[in-house]
């Protein structure tokens, strides 16, 4: 097997901006001595979207009373079909019905191996020589990853962080050609904590339109949006452009090691179908992974009964935690969030190391932070955006706010002579 293996040449990725944040935050950690840490202090991560460690963010009863339900049924021991189960589609089809001007059918649903494999599929169904996809700038990288493997071209286009990270729609006319195939929007915002109104959502939709391309929209954090701001489905304008959602239960639901997602098709016009590509998503999911056929059991009773309260909660301790994260930044000068999230559960801080000593860049920052207060950060470069961070605030509150008392002790340490003066004298 050494021997046949040899003369192939194996490429991680053809892409070598192509990262993942899991990856780069373990780079970081792995710079961390235990001998670091002192008198006992924890580590604060502040650069993963995972609340469910902590015990404020735990899923509600339904949730596990659901899961204990499909198993002691006997009935999801077995095999999924390559779509996922009719029960679990026709509710997830339910579900985002709700939002939507017109019905979906359990046809329209497909389950996914959470919201990344939903990601991947999407790649490689619409992978072809010469095609290329707009993505979002700052983004989720892993359709940068997925991306390259599928062999699509990236174009970024800009979020503007003085319009509330809005879309740069006149920069996405000047990026799209013949060749593209897809744009996608990510609604809420990850990274950014954006979420957008009706109306810049028809115009996004509308210049798709024009452009004749595809839209796909991200969803994996909707309705998590606690601002004056409702969340809005990007399938409200199917009939303009058609959509293709992506979603889960890992955000909403804090369910994320449930691993399951899924794909819905928005498309009343019937243009995906005509055009091929729900056959190739049905071919596609036929030869990959499927959910856990337990965990599909349990989606029904978990997405109809859920009461409304749980969200409610999840929602007020976001905002509470958005609202305390926005205000103590504001107190350390290297630091600039230039909009208050409204939605999901991060925010994107502009890093000023021109004010720092010893400070290169954005990973220097967040390597040295790490070492020195155990306080860990998502680098922008992880995100394509140098001398940014992302600071993830869906954690405890209390530990929001001991990570970010060592934010402004690291800034204290490291600030320039001047800056120091300057921030004295204000």
């Amino acid at each position: 097997m050494e021997n046949k293996l040899a003369k192939w040449s194996f490429k991680k990725t053809n892409n070598k901006s192509a990262v993942s944040i899991r990856s780069v935050l373990e780079a970081i950690l792995e710079k961390v001595n235990e001998k670091d840490a002192e008198n006992g202090r924890p580590l604060i991560h502040l650069g993963r979207g995972d609340p469910s460690l902590f015990p404020c963010f735990r899923t509600s009863p339904v949730a596990e009373d659901s899961i204990n339900a499909s198993a002691r049924s006997a009935k999801f021991n077995g095999y999924s079909p390559a779509t996922g189960i009719y029960p679990a589609r026709r509710s997830v089809a339910e579900y985002l019905s709700c939002d939507l001007p017109h019905k979906l059918s359990p046809d329209d649903v497909y389950l996914t191996v959470g919201a990344n494999q939903a990601i991947e599929v999407i790649m490689a169904v619409l992978g072809r020589p010469g095609v290329n996809i707009l993505l979002p700038k700052p983004g989720y990288p892993f359709y940068e990853v997925r991306a390259a493997f599928s062999n699509v071209e990236v174009r970024h286009y800009n979020l503007l962080p003085e319009k509330g990270w809005e879309v740069d729609l006149n920069g996405i006319e000047a990026l799209a050609d013949g060749n593209t195939i897809a744009m996608v929007v990510i609604n809420p915002g990850n990274p950014c904590g954006s979420v957008y109104s009706h109306a810049h959502l028809q115009k996004i939709a509308e210049t798709a339109q024009k452009l004749g391309v595809l839209l796909i929209a991200d969803e994996v954090y909707g309705h998590l949006s606690f601002g004056c701001k409702p969340f809005v489905a990007m399938g409200q304008f199917g009939s303009i452009t058609p959509v293709i959602s992506l979603g889960s239960i890992s955000k909403r639901w804090i369910l994320p090691g449930w691993r399951l997602g899924w794909i819905a098709t928005i498309d009343p016009n019937e243009v995906l179908k005509k055009s091929g590509i729900v056959e190739c998503l049905r071919g596609y999911l036929d030869i990959g992974a499927n959910p856990a056929t337990v965990i599909q059991g349990a989606v029904p009773q978990t997405l109809e009964k859920t009461p409304k309260d749980f969200f409610l909660n999840i929602n007020n301790m976001l905002r509470e935690a958005a609202d305390s994260c926005y205000a103590k930044l504001e107190d350390i000068p290297c630091l600039s969030c230039p909009y208050k999230p409204e939605g999901a559960m991060s925010m994107m801080v502009k890093l000023n190391v021109s004010l720092l000593e010893d400070i290169d860049d954005d990973m220097d920052f967040c390597v040295k932070l790490a070492k020195e207060e155990l306080v860990l950060v998502l680098p922008g470069i992880a995100l394509g955006m140098k001398n940014w961070i992302r600071i993830t605030f869906a954690v405890e509150l209390a530990s929001l706010e001991d990570g970010l008392k060592r934010l402004k002790a690291f800034w204290t340490r490291h600030a320039k002579k001047q800056s120091c003066t300057t921030a004295d004298g204000a």
